[in-house]
């Protein structure tokens, strides 16, 4: 139903091209049958358009109200609300630098200065190859691996400035790169697409995901009576919660 016969305003952005429309409809249908309402498919359908053009542009908000029967004042709203929804084009290649509490004091304001003087580029800008974009987050919730740059959404710990700078160098040159723990990367597309939530099609990479690491892990390890590296003992707590050192 079209916003007009809903007696709303028209929409000021121009629609997808038929061919687009009549595809990311299809996908859009998938998602929303996934919610009892279907105004609760709305974050996973802004992923959906950031997938097609790198962005939420105001023809994906146009997309979003129409699938959905809103305003597109609502589905701004939440664009704008949520910094993951870019309003500009993002790069192949979204880089993100923590620069919360403990980040930023081990180093990631330091990271992100010096990313933005090597890039030639501010924060939320994008180099002129279109390969990188640079952020600064307030945190990657890896406080355990500090400083943390992710790409894409995936983990680069206890990176430095020099290796963060020959990070962005092997992404603009097509180089592989790994990330610290995780799927291997994709581009910033398609990882909007898989965030939209449909399955990662690539072979092997869900086994890659892998679990947590040895830091995040310590204080369960510890919880368990379990010997740290580099620790005297651990203390064994009995079913009375009496201590005794392993």
């Amino acid at each position: 139903m079209s916003n007009v016969e809903l007696g709303l305003p028209a929409l000021p952005a121009k629609p997808y091209p038929p061919e687009v429309h009549q595809r990311l409809a299809a996908d859009a249908r998938q998602l929303i049958a996934r919610y009892p309402q279907s105004r609760s498919a709305l974050l996973p359908l802004l992923h959906l358009v950031q997938a097609e053009e790198g962005f939420v542009s105001a023809t994906g908000i146009r997309f979003c109200a129409e699938q959905l029967e809103l305003t597109t004042a609502e589905v701004t709203a939440v664009a704008t609300f949520y910094s993951m929804y870019r309003r500009r084009p993002a790069g192949q290649y979204h880089v993100g630098v923590c620069t919360n509490t403990l980040c930023a004091v081990l180093g990631g304001d330091q990271i992100f200065a010096e990313l933005k003087e090597h890039l030639g580029i501010g924060n939320n800008e994008t180099t002129e190859d279109g390969a990188v974009s640079l952020e600064h987050i307030e945190c990657n919730a890896a406080c355990d691996y500090a400083p943390v740059v992710m790409v894409n959404w995936e983990f680069f710990d206890n990176q430095t400035p020099d290796s963060a700078k020959q990070l962005v160098d092997d992404l603009r040159a097509g180089r592989e790169v790994r990330p610290t723990r995780g799927a291997r990367l994709c581009t910033f597309k398609e990882t909007a697409r898989l965030l939209a939530g449909f399955p990662d099609e690539r072979p092997g990479a869900v086994d890659e995901s892998g679990a947590g690491g040895a830091p995040s892990l310590a204080g369960l390890r510890l919880a368990k009576g379990e010997q740290l590296p580099g620790t005297p003992g651990a203390r064994v707590v009995s079913p009375r919660n009496e201590g005794t050192e392993a």
